[in-house]
């Protein structure tokens, strides 16, 4: 623990302004990632486990055709689409027959892909870590300079990118008619069956959309970090944190959460280095204990 640092880092504008910047990126980030998980449970009304393996596949779909095309902007449009493709064909081919069934039925299954996708990497792409994607060349230019900060342009980038999403994701539910079935077959499903809505063809293009925020959330990581089998291990943990705190179904509340713990994760690094992990559990225990719908979840539900 090192408050005295934290402290500093709080009153100085240089290191204040480049952590927020930090915690921004690292937050929506996540939020793309756990928007898709929270889209998914909100709807479908299942926990899909193997989200964290989404967003890895994502990676490795955006290295290779990084390695094909070198196109950073093709490779995380085709590693999008791809996963979202992936995640159709499982939702239709295993999802969909155990809606119903029993939760355990349904974590082993997702387990089972967890298991399956990890090894189908090795056996493609090999067990050696892969080199991260870069940066394109349009972001190779000198950082800027705010209150004293140094502030990265492709940082910039990914907050405005990642906010975006998170504007269209929002408009989408809110605005359109797709997103406004969606929210009704949210509520109850057997009506807007009833209605004539192919509920069929609905769960799976909202699982096909959750899947894409997968490896959307996945190849843009993959511009700063090395990509390995296993990688998304800790993001489906980060992932179900952020779920929990902004409220189960509510992508608004997934918004405010991953703020929240990228801020956690930024400047909990300097000021709890040893423990910034444990920062996010020690959150989310908080807002059970205080709200257990979360932040912004609805009561009873």
């Amino acid at each position: 623990m090192d408050l005295a640092a934290l402290g500093d880092c709080l009153g100085t504008s240089s290191c204040l302004i480049f952590q927020t910047v930090g915690g921004l990126k690292i937050g929506l980030l996540m939020f793309l990632v756990a928007s898709g998980l929270t889209l998914i449970f909100g709807v479908l009304g299942v926990i899909n486990f193997a989200h964290g393996s989404f967003y890895m596949l994502g990676a490795y779909l955006a290295w290779q055709t990084m390695a094909l095309t070198d196109n950073f902007y093709l490779a995380v449009l085709a590693a999008a689409l791809g996963v979202g493709l992936f995640g159709v064909l499982f939702e239709r081919g295993f999802m969909s027959r155990v809606y119903r069934g029993d939760v355990l039925v349904q974590i082993l299954l997702c387990y089972a892909f967890i298991l399956i996708l990890d090894d189908l990497v090795i056996i493609v792409w090999g067990e050696e870590f892969l080199s991260s994607l870069g940066i394109p060349d349009a972001f190779h230019r000198p950082p800027l300079f705010v209150g004293g900060a140094i502030v990265p342009v492709f940082h910039l980038f990914i907050i405005g990118f990642s906010t975006l999403v998170a504007v269209a994701l929002w408009l989408f539910m809110t605005r359109t008619k797709w997103g406004k079935i969606t929210r009704a077959a949210e509520q109850n499903p057997l009506m807007v069956s009833a209605l004539g809505i192919n509920t069929s063809l609905l769960f799976a293009g909202i699982f096909a959309l959750g899947s894409l925020l997968a490896g959307l959330g996945g190849a843009l990581a993959a511009s700063e970090r090395s990509i390995s089998s296993g990688m998304g291990f800790s993001v489906v943990l980060e992932s179900f944190i952020v779920t929990v705190i902004g409220g189960m179904g509510s992508i608004g509340g997934a918004f405010v959460a991953a703020l929240l713990i990228g801020m956690t994760r930024s400047f909990g690094a300097i000021g709890f280095p040893l423990f910034t992990d444990g920062l996010m559990f020690v959150l989310m225990c908080l807002v059970l204990v205080l709200r257990p719908q979360g932040l912004m979840g609805r009561s009873g539900g």
